[in-house]
């Protein structure tokens, strides 16, 4: 696979994941403290591929590494929003499992990315 193709793979997949992550946040409580992880984990769940989006329109090498590091930083805290809600027991780890894998490969790919530009 090109780097051409690559990109617009993980353009889709990180489009994908922020549909995933709105759709998990919608099945948070209804209280003060739901709603703030709620809030918190759509915007760095959904960050990630907005990000990433601008890292292929970047401007220079560093501008692209410069946003992949914060794909990375926002995988890494969406990573983060959805232990918590397990140590809360708001969900249950089989609930979450998908999403939290599926984070776990967006962070990796990125770190990745970071490392190798």
């Amino acid at each position: 696979m090109d780097d051409k193709a690559f990109s617009k793979q993980l353009e889709s997949r990180t489009k994908k994941f922020a549909v995933c992550i709105i759709r998990l946040s919608t099945t948070l409580p209804n209280t003060p403290e739901g709603l703030v992880v709620r809030n918190q984990m759509t915007k760095s769940g959904t960050s990630i591929g907005a990000n990433y989006r601008e890292a292929n329109r970047a401007r220079s090498r560093a501008d692209f590494r410069n946003k992949i590091k914060i794909c990375e930083s926002e995988a890494s805290e969406t990573q983060y929003w959805i232990e918590v809600i397990i140590k809360a027991k708001w969900l249950s780890w089989d609930q979450v499992k998908s999403d939290y894998n599926e984070c776990s490969e967006l962070l990796a790919l990125f770190t990745s990315i970071g490392k190798n530009t």
